[in-house]
This record gives C-alpha cells, sequence and structure tokens, in this order.
C-alpha cells in the first residue's frame, strides 16, 4: 500500500488531488484557518474539517511507518528478521495486525516458557506439539512421561518427569497464544458476538448515577457505534469510581467461550490419541483463558474507550466553539455581579474597552442592608453609566438577579439584565494571567470584571482560561489530556480567525490564537503598539519584531484595522488581492474605498476579476466588500428564567420553563432554567420527530422552551422534555401506528409523508385505473398527476372522498384523536369493491379471516 490508496481509504470524501494540496500548503507553514480561508482554489473549498482530517490522516501514516521500522530493526538485531517476514510486515498497516506479527519477537519479562526453552524442553515441546499433529510418530513403548524423564534437569528446576512436561506445556501455552489465526478468531468473535456487562461494584453509593447500570448487558458492536458510545464511558466512570465491574461475556444463548475452546483445542491437536493430546487440551484452555482472551478483552476494551473518547472529544469541541461564539453584547458598559450568599455580591463596572472602573460589595441578608445595596447599586448604574448588568449563575445568582431586576424595577430603569455563565471565571480570578492584568485587585472582583467581559465578548475573555474548563464537556476528566487539548485549541484557533480580530485592542491571549502568531510573536504586537501608538495599517506590521513575510502571508488578513489607511484592512480580505482590486477600482475609475459597501456590487459584475482571483476566493471578497468587519456571531438578546421558579422544589411536572442549553452529550441535552441545578432533556424528548444525535437539535447557548417530566430535589434530578406531546404508550403506539394512521399498524412501519411515498401507495382503485389504461394516467384521471393533491385536499378538510375507515380512526383532523362533528350525520361508509376488481380489498379480506372471532 502506497500513501495515495491509504489517504483514499481514511478520507475518501477527498479528491487526492485536493489532499495533496493541503499537504504541500501544510509543509510550507500554512495553518489550517489560512489553508481553509485564503487557499480554496488550490483545496477546491476543502473546509477545516476535511483539512485536518487529511493531516491526521498524514500524521497516521507516518506513525505506521515509524512502527514498521522498529520493529523490523528490532527483529533483525534478533537474526530472525526473513524476507517473507519483513515483507509481511511491510504489508501490514492495521496496527492489532501488525502488534500480532511483533508478539512472539517482543521483548518479555522472564517467562515460565523463557525458563523452560533456557532449561533445553524445547524440543519434548516440538514432540509433544508433533505427535499431537501427526508430523512425529512415537516410537514402540516411548510415552510421554518416558520421554519426558529424559529432559530432567534439577539445577535448573524440573527434576522430575512431571516438571518438564509442565515446562514443555509453558512454551505450547506461549506458542498458541502467538498465533495469528487464533488471535484473529478470539478479537473477531469478541468485536462481533461479545458483551459488556457491567454490575454492581465494591462500592456503589445511595441514589448512584450508576444504578442503571448495576445490571446492564450490551452487545460490544452496539458500544462500538459512535451514538451508543456515552454508555461506554458511564461505565467506565463508574468502574474508577469502584461503583461498577464490568466484564466482556457471551451473549445470552451463546456458546462463545466453548466455541472459542473448541477453536483453540482443535489448533492445538489434531490426533486425539497421540502421547500429549491430554496435555495439548490443557495447553489450547490455558493459552485462551490466560493469555489471548485477556489480551484480547484489553484490545476492545481499548477500542471502545477509542471511540467513546473521539466522540466525547468533538462532542466537547462543538460545545466549545458555541460557546466561544455566544452572541456579544459588544463595546459598551457592564455592572457585573458575581453573586454571593455568605459574604455578599461582588459588583465591578467595566467600560465599554473592558477596562475596570469601580467595585464594590451588596449584602443582602437584611432588610437593612438590602435597602442600602439597592442605593449602592442604583448609584453606581447612574454614576458609571452602564448599559447592561451581568450576573453569574452560581450560587444565588436567581436571587441577585431577581434583586438587581426589582432595584431596577423601582427606578424604572431600562437596563437590561443578562445571566452570564461563570465556568472558569474563578479559575481565572486566581490565575497568573488575572494576577497580570490586576494585581492590586481581590480573587473576587477579578471574577467579577470577567463575568462582565464574558457579556460585552465571550469569545475575548474565554480565551484566558484552558478550554476544558468551560463546563460543557462529556466525562472530559476521562478523555486523553493531551488529545483534548489538541483538539480545543484547535477550536479556539478556528473561533477567532473566523471572527476576526482587531489589531488595535486585541489582548496578547487573544493575538496568540491568530494563524501564524503564536504567543512570542503575540507579545511583540503588544509591546510595539504600546510603543508606537495604534496600527494604522496592516503592513507596519512587517515592523515589529521578528515579524517576517511568512507569519504576515497567514496573519494578515485574520487582523482587522478600523478607520485605517486603507480601507480594505477592516475587512476580511486578503492584502494579496488588493493589488487585482485597485487595479480594477483605477479601471473603472473609481477607488478601492469605493468597492466597499454598496461598490461591492460592480466587483460583483467583472468576470475579469473572477478569473484572475479564482472563483471561490472572488466570492468571498465579494461578500467580504458587501459587508465589511461584519461579525458572524448572532446578536445578543437578553433572556429571563421564571419568575416563580428559583428552587427544584418549585418544579411540577407538567410546567413549562424558558431554559438555556448549557451542554449537549451523546444522551441529551442539560438546561438551565434557573434553579441552580440543570436538568436533563434525554434524547428521545428532544423532538417530536426521531433523534439520532441531540447536536442535530440544540446546541449550548440555544433558549429552549421544556416542560417539566419529574423533579427530584432529594437526587438534585430534573427529567424535561421538548416534545410537544408526551409520548404514546407501547400498547396504544403498536395498536394504532406511530402516528395513529391504522395504516401504519397494517404495515408495521409509521406512515411516510407525502414526500416520501412510492408508487404503490396510491389509492388502489388508482392503480387499476392505470392497469386499464395500459399503466399511463391522464391528468386529472384518478391517481393520474395532480390527482393525489386534490385528493389529499379533500381528505384533509373531511370531505366525501377520504376513506370511510380512516376517517373513523382520524376524525376531520389527520393524525389527531377521533372527534364527532357538532353537527350533521356521520359519513356513508363507501361500499367496499369486490375481490377480485380490487386487489387492495382482497388482501384486506385475507388478512381479516385470520383474526380470531370475538
Amino acid at each position: 500500500m502506497n500513501f495515495e490508496s491509504f489517504l483514499a481509504l481514511q478520507v475518501p470524501q477527498v479528491r487526492a488531488a485536493s489532499a495533496q494540496a493541503v499537504l504541500a500548503l501544510a509543509a510550507d507553514g500554512a495553518t489550517v484557518p489560512f489553508i481553509a480561508r485564503y487557499r480554496k482554489e488550490r483545496t477546491g473549498n476543502l473546509d477545516e474539517v476535511a483539512i485536518r482530517a487529511v493531516l491526521d490522516a498524514r500524521e497516521e501514516w507516518d506513525a505506521i511507518l515509524a512502527r514498521q521500522a522498529f520493529i523490523l530493526e528490532e527483529i533483525e538485531r534478533q537474526k530472525k528478521l526473513t524476507p517473507e517476514l519483513r515483507e509481511q510486515v511491510i504489508a501490514t498497516f492495521d496496527r492489532d495486525a501488525l502488534e500480532d506479527l511483533y508478539l512472539p519477537y517482543k521483548r518479555k519479562r522472564q517467562s515460565r516458557a523463557a525458563v523452560a526453552r533456557a532449561a533445553g524442553l524445547e524440543p519434548l515441546a516440538d514432540w509433544i506439539w508433533g505427535c499431537g499433529h501427526g508430523t512425529e510418530t512415537p516410537q514402540p513403548g516411548q510415552t510421554l512421561e518416558l520421554w519426558a524423564f529424559t529432559f530432567r534437569d534439577e539445577e535448573k528446576g524440573f527434576p522430575d518427569a512431571e516438571s518438564a512436561i509442565r515446562g514443555a506445556a509453558d512454551i505450547l501455552i506461549e506458542r498458541l497464544a502467538e498465533s495469528l489465526e487464533l488471535r484473529d478468531l478470539v478479537r473477531r468473535e469478541l468485536r462481533e458476538k461479545g458483551f459488556v456487562v457491567s454490575r454492581r461494584g465494591k462500592k456503589p453509593k445511595p441514589n448512584s448515577r450508576f444504578e442503571k447500570y448495576f445490571e446492564h448487558r450490551e452487545a460490544v458492536a452496539s458500544l462500538l457505534k459512535p451514538e451508543n458510545s456515552h454508555r461506554y464511558l458511564a461505565i467506565r466512570r463508574g468502574v474508577a469510581e469502584e461503583e461498577l465491574a464490568v466484564a466482556i461475556e457471551a451473549g445470552p444463548e451463546d456458546d462463545l467461550d466453548e466455541r472459542l475452546v473448541r477453536g483453540f483445542a482443535a489448533a492445538a491437536c489434531t490426533v486425539p490419541d497421540s502421547p500429549g493430546a491430554d496435555v495439548l487440551a490443557r495447553v489450547a484452555r490455558t493459552a485462551l483463558q490466560e493469555h489471548v482472551r485477556p489480551a484480547i478483552e484489553t484490545e476492545v476494551h481499548k477500542a471502545l474507550r477509542q471511540v467513546a473518547d473521539d466522540v466525547a472529544i468533538e462532542i466537547f469541541a462543538a460545545n466549545v466553539r458555541k460557546v466561544l461564539l455566544s452572541p456579544p453584547l459588544g463595546p459598551k458598559a457592564v455592572l457585573a455581579v458575581d453573586p454571593g450568599i455568605r459574604t455578599g455580591c461582588k459588583v465591578a463596572v467595566v467600560d465599554d474597552a473592558g477596562s475596570f472602573v469601580k467595585s464594590a460589595v451588596l449584602k443582602l441578608k437584611s432588610d437593612e442592608s438590602r435597602s442600602q445595596a439597592k442605593e449602592e447599586l442604583l448609584g453606581l448604574v447612574r454614576d458609571t453609566e452602564v448599559q447592561a448588568i451581568a450576573v453569574g449563575n452560581g450560587t444565588g445568582s436567581r436571587e441577585a438577579e431577581s434583586f438587581v431586576r426589582s432595584a431596577l424595577g423601582e427606578s424604572a430603569s431600562t437596563v437590561p439584565v443578562a445571566l452570564v455563565n461563570e465556568a472558569g471565571a474563578s479559575i481565572y480570578s486566581a490565575s497568573d494571567v488575572a494576577r497580570a492584568e490586576f494585581p492590586d485587585l481581590d480573587v473576587t472582583v477579578r471574577g467579577a470584571i470577567s463575568i462582565g467581559r464574558r457579556l460585552q465578548d465571550p469569545l475575548a475573555e474565554l480565551v484566558k482560561i484552558d478550554p476544558k474548563h468551560i463546563g460543557v464537556g462529556q466525562y472530559q476528566h476521562d478523555i486523553p489530556p493531551h488529545r483534548l487539548k489538541r483538539r480545543l485549541d484547535q477550536v479556539v484557533e478556528s473561533c477567532v480567525n473566523q471572527v476576526g480580530i482587531d489589531l488595535n485592542t486585541a489582548s496578547t491571549h487573544l493575538l496568540t490564537h491568530v494563524s501564524g502568531i503564536g504567543e512570542a510573536l503575540a507579545e511583540a504586537i503588544v509591546d510595539h503598539r504600546a510603543k508606537n501608538g495604534l496600527f494604522r495599517s496592516r503592513r507596519q506590521l512587517l515592523d515589529v519584531a521578528r515579524f517576517g513575510a511568512k507569519a504576515f502571508e497567514q496573519a494578515a488578513g485574520f487582523l482587522r484595522i478600523r478607520d485605517g489607511d486603507h480601507p480594505l484592512d477592516a475587512t476580511g480580505v486578503h492584502p494579496e488581492a488588493y493589488e487585482a482590486l485597485e487595479r480594477f477600482a483605477g479601471e473603472i475609475g473609481k477607488t478601492a474605498r469605493d468597492l466597499v459597501g454598496t461598490g461591492a456590487a460592480l466587483v460583483r459584475e467583472s468576470e475579469a476579476l473572477r478569473t484572475a482571483l479564482g472563483s471561490f476566493t472572488f466570492d468571498d471578497v465579494v461578500q467580504e466588500l458587501a459587508s465589511p468587519g461584519r461579525d458572524p456571531r448572532d446578536e445578543f438578546v437578553p433572556f429571563r428564567f421564571r419568575e416563580d421558579v428559583h428552587e427544584i422544589a418549585d418544579l411540577k411536572p407538567g410546567m413549562t420553563c424558558p431554559g438555556i442549553v448549557t451542554n449537549v452529550t451523546s444522551f441529551g441535552a442539560f438546561v438551565d432554567v434557573g434553579v441552580h441545578q440543570d436538568g436533563l432533556v434525554h434524547v428521545s424528548q428532544l423532538s417530536d420527530r426521531f433523534v439520532r444525535d441531540p447536536r442535530d437539535v440544540v446546541s449550548p447557548g440555544d433558549r429552549v422552551e421544556v416542560r417539566v417530566l419529574e423533579a427530584n430535589a432529594e437526587k438534585g434530578q430534573i427529567s424535561l422534555s421538548m416534545r410537544r406531546a408526551e409520548r404514546p404508550a407501547r400498547g396504544e403506539a403498536r395498536a394504532a401506528g406511530a402516528n395513529g394512521d391504522p395504516r401504519s399498524r397494517e404495515r408495521g412501519r409509521p406512515r411516510r409523508g407525502p414526500d416520501e411515498r412510492r408508487r404503490d401507495d396510491r389509492d388502489p382503485r388508482d392503480r387499476d385505473a392505470a392497469r386499464a389504461n395500459g399503466g399511463r394516467l391522464a391528468h386529472g384521471a384518478p391517481g393520474g398527476p395532480g390527482a393525489y393533491a386534490a385528493r389529499k385536499d379533500a381528505r384533509d378538510r373531511g370531505g366525501p372522498d377520504r376513506p370511510a375507515r380512516e376517517r373513523a380512526h382520524h376524525g376531520t383532523d389527520r393524525g389527531r384523536p377521533f372527534a364527532a362533528k357538532a353537527a350533521g350525520p356521520p359519513p356513508k361508509p363507501r361500499k367496499p369493491a369486490e375481490p377480485f376488481n380490487n386487489p387492495f380489498a382482497a388482501l384486506l379480506a385475507i388478512r381479516d379471516s385470520f383474526k380470531p372471532k370475538s
């Protein structure tokens, strides 16, 4: 296999030419955001996901080649490398198969088989093996015991025949355990037919969150599916906390264990009456149960963990992306409140640039302190001219929010109040970054400042903390830290470059994530800005120490300069396109500034410019010129919870509440309804339709309307639903079909929508008419073009053309319970057609003949 064929297997959706372009650009130092945004012509418009997939495939290829080289070197060092083995290793690109090849030559601890070999027992093992496979014929009177007695060596720990036989058996066990065919047999059986079984562990807790897994059994093949992998993550966490014990076992009524034993026994011995047949039978069982099966079970757990980690990391990454791209309030002065019950609410005011202005503490314990706090709050709002108030969503947030809203309401203030997710704020406030920014402020004040800045610009503030502390992960403590960090860093880099950064206001932390810059150049940019003043053009970046042409190429397009010397510096147009645009502007008697805004229409009409820039780049340039400096994030809209809900006890089944999605996992979404405990909307409750992946329906930060199913204050558990109506009971669903349509019951499946109908779904009379007309249906004829739409309209209105059987089940509204009409006689049932004239009626008659008589 060469790299091109390997790449085609790993990323079949990417054309070979596009993949090679990505690899060439990356080798030249281009970043993923730069390739995705400014090299679309070369890659064929690949997005960041496809680009990273190509780069990951290259990394995997290099890792496999490195492992092959290591294995060949190790075997060569042992003087055991044959040409056939070399070719086998070089041709193997499956990691498990590669390790199986290496296993017989792998350096091991001093095993019992190695001790037996050192004692000279390998000829005895070969004799037992040969007799068991018909390649050795024992001499007359040559029994195993007599022959083994000749191999005794008391000095080496084998004083008699019995111990010599045990030593030979150890050699044979290792031989069987290293068989590629047998290991592949066990691997295949466990993956395809094995079950992961979890049971109650040593330290189960009362009201355990793992209670549903105390007696749980699920197929390995099922858990290897990404949509089910969250259950393996939960089991793994339960095992780590010793609340669960896990094993891989056979399925119900499956003889997997005996089947594997028979497979090993058949490989160990083909001559049942050979002298060592009994030894070989024990060797086969031992090799399977003590060596191969444990190793393959570990391998299966590793595969399950790999799938689960991949899904969890991608869910975490998607959630972090959504949070980072939350709608910003913008450059407006904000009063931030960090709620506190015992020590009071810490308040900090930040101006429109995010700079600290003033702080205070509001105590809300007594009526007197609340009155004083109200005056102080209104004074801060008035004196600092704040345009919004941010309240952290930690403990006491609803009380603080109610107090703030009440105080503002009494003063007739229209300043909006917003709850802000403060996950990670405490980590930031105690970090070196916060100490460097505010060395003289208390930790609690730093936390309040962070809350206020998160409202102004979530992206600019959240890049200062480790993304895993944002609080939107799924079992993030169980995921390999290096893999999680790498993926989340990629997300941060992608978000920063997608939004674009103001070069004259961006902090070091924000600039660090810009394509091609990094920490050292970010600090150099900030230092240059402090010494020389604001940047007037992108070209001035080349005056920054150590900022070369390559860094400029990678970074310039993602940096914005408002009101600078060049009008295109405020857009996402890369400087490398300036010359073509300026030349075009000159040809039509305009300037580059005339092309921005409404002038983009002039550029859109130029086919010559499209040819010069390339189609993909041209479209991006036109979009940037039409909306210069546009922010891809949504517009900020204030949100508020129900006023009568503050704790779990306030939630009653059936109650509807507004909420904010805080986290999305494989099994559902967590929603904050304002009671300091997120509720779970299980994947089955996310929509009236089937949902395979919760991310298809909701994302962190979404505002949703939920209905309370259950609220358990003792367990701290809230069950919510986003379905419009309760799911029908299983018996009802089976009786009436998935949507109440009797034809769904007859077919055994939910009724299809109009766009999914097949030709056979037409009325049987239409099919009869078609057959009578040679298969052709005239327009307006029953079953012809337009007939179905007209008939459906009549049926939906309860018209006479609607089948009586359907009206009896549905009333006048399809899919809803039958409701009798207030006036008028019931419709007359249509006379059934003769069975031989109506095939559908004939089928119904046959079906009804098998129904039991009441």
